[in-house]
């Protein structure tokens, strides 16, 4: 029983850690990577669809993402749809292909982007920090009907707090390694 409680509660801290490597991943360093333009909705034929779908994103430098839309009708949905996510980019297409060169970044910029980054990752740690209060809050269930002895609850809550260590050490891990891709010029 005990068991299951830190196995659950180490999945879902490890998923917590991927969603914030994800979130961390759509903030853009000045290099260019076609995960960038991920979260990016086109309307095609009325339909919002996945950038992903519509066209192929490819880094062609690193200052450079090259995108091949399959479907030459849809490349001023696909421009405006890019233009409207905020990302700061601004689309050129010749011919059937569209480039998107990535402005440098500024010193303020990159400031900017060191508190947003610095933000989920105290985000990441609250959510692991619930996902400890709610397996021990679920050890003390267990405790208080009796199911566990007072020594293996004290153990699973040490366990426990093993765990979220160890989780938040990799939180910072991701975010020591962003600010200093940030911080690059």
């Amino acid at each position: 029983m005990i068991d299951e409680i830190e196995k659950d509660a180490q999945e879902r801290m490890e998923k917590s850690i991927s969603a914030l490597k994800s979130q961390l991943s759509k903030i853009h360093t000045g290099r260019a990577h076609p995960s960038l333009l991920d979260g990016i909705m086109v309307p095609y034929y009325g339909v919002d669809t996945p950038l992903k779908q519509v066209a192929n994103v490819v880094a062609e430098d690193s200052r450079t993402l090259a995108l091949t839309v399959f479907d030459k009708s849809a490349i001023q949905a696909v421009e405006k749809a890019i233009m409207q996510a905020n990302l700061g980019l601004n689309p050129m297409s010749a011919g059937g292909a569209i480039r998107i060169p990535l402005p440098p970044l500024t010193e303020e910029r990159r400031k900017d982007l060191i508190r947003v980054v610095r933000n989920d990752a105290e985000q990441g740690r609250v959510a692991i920090r619930n996902i400890r209060r709610d397996a021990n809050s679920d050890v003390k269930e267990l405790l208080k009907e009796k199911e566990i002895s007072e020594d293996e609850c004290r153990a699973a809550e040490e366990n426990i707090q093993t765990l979220t260590d160890g989780c938040i050490k990799q939180v910072d891990a991701v975010l020591a390694d962003k600010e200093k891709e940030l911080m690059e010029v």
